[in-house]
């Protein structure tokens, strides 16, 4: 009887777990038609969801000088500059100093290390690249902050001219911008001078430089358009040209320091780099809080040489720099001007100041072909010539043709006298 019992008991039990598993089957089995009906979704290589959705499209920032029209948009027949967000920006056409795009030009505006132009023209004009120097006390510890960019140049440390403009143009070294400034001139006070002196040379009408690097100053200031200016000047100087043009470059162990130094050209815009852009040749960056992004960036495509200067902008400028070249290449080409070699001009009575032995009609030749830049498809039969006599602190005085359409000077010719300079000069 007990064994039958056990037996029953036993038989009750598989009864309530074979209900049991039914139950729990049917769970399942429910279970299991709930989870057919959500849809299984694709996988990327490692396992996790690809999502299809459209993404929600981030804020656009743009500064408050980006929808204002470009200067050079009121000259009729002008093709329509791009938006950019920089405060003041210059397009040049370097090789005939035609000004392409203009915004807020003229405006004051902190140059940052784009100074630095000046500073290596005048290097590369007074100073010869062989040459070697010993830094001073003055130069390798004059400037006081630590964040300012350098290459730890020390007190007794000797340099190449070249390796010193090369830290100036790739590693924006401040402290080297300070010996090539005693190297010129004796001390930085005075090549300050010299360089408030070369810009007005230039031509620059509001530049007043106070230090060689573009460190924070009040009375450091300058224009998209001067700076331009600077910028064309350097750019036909060949020992700028090298230290502008640079990828990379090294300075071997010095007196002081057992390491090689690798220098690399901070222009994002060259090839190789993040923002590469076909054509361009090289250039400057700047940046300071008081100055935003600063950038100059010289390219070439065909025949048009052009310079891009923006100021007070934002990311580094290179946007903006994009859309001006994108817009000076595509819009714009350069023209040969059809013009006598010899043109004989009747000169005004007051001219006579400029020429010796004044007579009314003087024979005058060019020694190249005038160009101008244009937009494309512009006829250049339809630009406005005015001719100007002036004096020439290089020899003789000069018969200026300044060429211009709607307005806007597009190009210059430059004549000289047939006579001999003795009989011209006063």
């Amino acid at each position: 009887m007990k064994n039958k019992k056990i037996s029953r008991r036993a038989t009750a039990t598989c009864s309530t777990c074979n209900a049991i598993k039914r139950v729990l089957g049917s769970v399942l089995c429910a279970a299991l038609i709930v989870c057919q009906t959500v849809p299984v979704l694709a996988t990327d290589e490692y396992g996790d969801p690809i999502v299809t959705a459209t993404p929600v499209p981030e804020e656009i920032y743009h500064t408050d000088y980006y929808t204002q029209p470009a200067d050079t948009d009121s000259i009729e027949g002008w093709v329509q500059g791009p938006q950019i967000e920089g405060e003041s920006a210059v397009l040049m056409d370097m090789i005939t100093g035609s000004i392409l795009y203009s915004k807020n030009a003229d405006k004051a505006q902190y140059p940052a290390s784009i100074t630095k132009i000046m500073t290596a023209l005048l290097g590369s004009e007074n100073l010869k690249a062989t040459d070697k120097f010993t830094m001073s006390e003055t130069a390798a510890h004059g400037i006081t902050d630590t964040q300012s960019s350098s290459i730890y140049a020390d007190t007794g440390e000797e340099f190449t001219v070249e390796q010193a403009l090369m830290a100036v143009m790739l590693q924006s070294a401040n402290e080297m911008t300070l010996a090539i400034a005693e190297q010129t001139s004796g001390s930085v006070k005075k090549f300050v001078e010299l360089m408030n002196q070369k810009a007005r040379q230039i031509g620059c009408t509001n530049t007043h430089f106070n230090n060689p690097n573009g460190l924070p100053d009040e009375k450091h200031y300058t224009t998209a358009n001067d700076m331009a200016k600077i910028a064309r000047a350097a750019w036909f100087n060949p020992m700028f040209r090298k230290y502008c043009t640079t990828v990379y470059y090294e300075i071997p162990a010095t007196n002081k320091f057992s390491e090689t130094r690798y220098l690399l050209n901070h222009h994002k815009m060259m090839s190789g780099q993040t923002y590469a852009y076909d054509g361009v040749l090289g250039g400057k960056t700047g940046y300071t809080e008081a100055a935003g992004n600063t950038l100059v960036t010289f390219a070439h495509r065909g025949n048009m040489y052009l310079v891009s200067v923006v100021m007070q902008s934002i990311n580094g400028a290179y946007s903006d720099t994009k859309s001006l070249l994108d817009y000076g290449f595509d819009n714009f080409s350069r023209a040969a001007v059809k013009e006598k070699k010899e043109i004989s001009f009747s000169c005004l009575p007051a001219e006579k100041y400029l020429i010796k032995d004044y007579q009314h009609c003087v024979l005058f030749y060019s020694m190249r072909t005038p160009s101008v830049a244009l937009p494309n498809g512009t006829d250049t039969d339809s630009l406005k010539k005015n001719y100007t006599i002036k004096k020439n602190p290089a020899g003789r005085p000069l018969l200026t043709i300044n060429y211009s359409f709607n307005g806007h000077q597009v190009g210059t010719a430059r004549y000289y006298p047939k006579n001999p300079i003795s009989d011209l000069l006063l």
